[in-house]
């Protein structure tokens, strides 16, 4: 009676041995992938960023609306600071994106590389003589991606954040850091 005691608490204690391992492996394999090195194109990283960016500049512009119409008072504070607006700070940490709205003003914005105070003056040239433009994807230099789309001329953003310029523009700026795009990628992988 005492060897079969013993062998059942052997054969459990064998058991449950294998089965913390089978967890450890699974474990390990995720911090091995986690820890390999991803190669992503800057073709991946334009596609991604666009798409991210037509997403990201619909919610944004749709909360900043109903923010207007619910505080209009709060207009000129909410415009320049758009992180105040609870969605537009979670997109923000979620996609550790900067997210800004850019108005004619901006041409001398010390904060912007030359080549977007280059793609700025243009979509102002194009308001300005009524030309259709469209978004935009521009690799900066070798750590960030700036995603622009402008916002319509009859928009009430226009008129509500920009008002005091002599054309009615605006511009989204969204500027992606390549790190936290390729984390993120790497973490939809990890998912899948």
């Amino acid at each position: 009676m005492k060897n079969f005691v013993l062998v059942v608490v052997l054969l459990f204690t064998i058991t449950a041995c294998n089965t913390k391992r089978l967890e450890n492996t699974k474990e390990l394999s995720r911090e091995i992938k986690a820890s390999q090195i991803v190669r992503v194109t800057n073709t991946q990283l334009i596609y991604t960023v666009d798409e991210w960016g037509k997403k990201i500049a619909k919610i944004v512009e749709k909360s900043l609306q109903k923010e207007l119409e619910a505080n209009p008072e709060k207009a000129g504070e909410i415009c320049k600071d758009l992180s105040k607006i609870p969605l537009v700070n979670a997109l923000q940490k979620e996609y550790g994106v900067q997210i800004e709205l850019l108005g004619e003003n901006d041409k001398n914005n010390p904060g912007l590389k030359p080549k977007e105070k280059e793609l700025l003056d243009a979509y102002l040239y194009s308001a300005k003589t009524n030309a259709t433009a469209n978004d935009n994807v521009q690799l900066l230099n070798d750590t960030l991606l700036v995603y622009n789309v402008p916002v319509p001329a009859e928009n009430p953003i226009c008129k509500t954040c920009m008002g005091s310029q002599e054309t009615s523009f605006a511009l989204w700026r969204l500027l992606f850091n390549k790190k936290e795009i390729i984390r993120k990628l790497d973490v939809k992988k990890l998912k899948e």
